[in-house]
């Protein structure tokens, strides 16, 4: 995957946070962030779930659309 720059601002505290664990593990301070964003935002869980997903497009569709139905039908009452 490739990876871009950005810049962006982040409590002093927790920057220093981030530097300690990246000295503790032998890792870098991006490397500490993007782990910790991906944790976060459930992306792990995600890929592990495509990964091992042996469902076809056409299955999935009908999953999710009756998942979605089922849901208005519940927000309904």
């Amino acid at each position: 995957m490739s990876k871009v720059r950005t810049t962006l601002k982040i409590d002093e505290d927790v920057l220093r946070t981030v530097k300690i664990r990246a000295a503790r593990t032998g890792r870098g301070v991006s490397e500490i962030i993007e782990a910790s964003l991906r944790r976060d935002l459930g992306l792990g869980v995600i890929e592990d779930i495509w990964a091992h997903n042996d469902m076809g497009e056409d299955d999935a569709m009908t999953v999710a659309l009756e998942a979605q139905a089922a849901a208005r039908r519940g927000a309904a009452r």
